[in-house]
């Protein structure tokens, strides 16, 4: 509860909302049920592009006159280095959330799994408020039922890989992992290609680009198309051969 000119008002409730990786039909229940109560959308951008993949992903399930703030968000490799753009979005959320407004901050998959929310959380979790994450559906979940792949089985060692991480880490964690998952394929493709195949995980590989969009893709082949140009959200899920 905050006091302005004498008057009480009880602060809202900032909701960090796992949208999924692109079939609204994959929400949780949960999910829904915020979206439909709170006052604001947070719907998260980046600098280059127009629109929010999570707000459209969403959409089926806004009210009528719900709010919907863009909020830009650049992508840097050290948070720490770039946080400008960041506080001046925390503080347009706690406007908001001040004037007694509920807040939903969405994203793409799971808010606590490689998601923009996470940094968010962590400028927000020291204010006073009240905040309530909702888990939603990984991408790597939602591509393994899609494709008829189990991710990992009995002692299987899983390692969940970002293809941006240095070359020598990707290297070595694939030397040990049974199977893997590989994230944010995009920049270096090739590259992860060949590693997969120094490792024998080129065989049982499977790239699904943009999974449950409209243009989702799935790349059996990846040597094949290894000079492909691929889209941000692209994973890979292998094993072992």
């Amino acid at each position: 509860m905050i006091v302005l000119e004498g008057r009480k008002y009880m602060r809202g409730t900032f909701f960090g909302i796992g949208v999924g990786p692109g079939d609204p039909e994959l929400l949780t229940v949960k999910a829904i049920k915020a979206i439909e109560q709170v006052d604001v959308l947070i719907a998260p951008k980046t600098e280059k592009k127009e629109g929010s993949v999570a707000l459209e992903i969403a959409r089926p399930y806004l009210k009528e006159h719900i709010e919907i703030v863009y909020q830009v968000f650049p992508m840097v490799k050290d948070f720490a280095d770039s946080t400008d753009a960041w506080e001046a979005n925390k503080e347009e959320i706690l406007v908001l959330l001040n004037a007694g407004k509920n807040v939903a901050f969405l994203t793409l998959g799971d808010p606590m799994f490689f998601s923009t929310y996470i940094y968010v959380f962590r400028l927000l979790e020291h204010e006073d408020i009240d905040i309530v994450t909702i888990p939603g559906v990984p991408a790597f979940a939602a591509i393994g039922s899609r494709i008829g792949r189990p991710i990992v089985e009995g002692n299987d060692v899983l390692a969940i890989i970002p293809a941006t991480a240095p070359k020598e880490r990707l290297e070595e964690i694939m030397k040990v992992a049974s199977s893997a998952v590989i994230m944010k394929v995009y920049r270096n493709y090739p590259e992860i290609v060949d590693l997969l195949h120094r490792n024998n995980m080129t065989e049982q590989a499977v790239l699904v680009s943009r999974a449950g969009l409209d243009d989702e893709r799935i790349i059996e082949n990846l040597e094949e198309h290894a000079d492909e140009k691929l889209n941000y959200l692209s994973t890979i899920l292998t094993r072992r051969s």
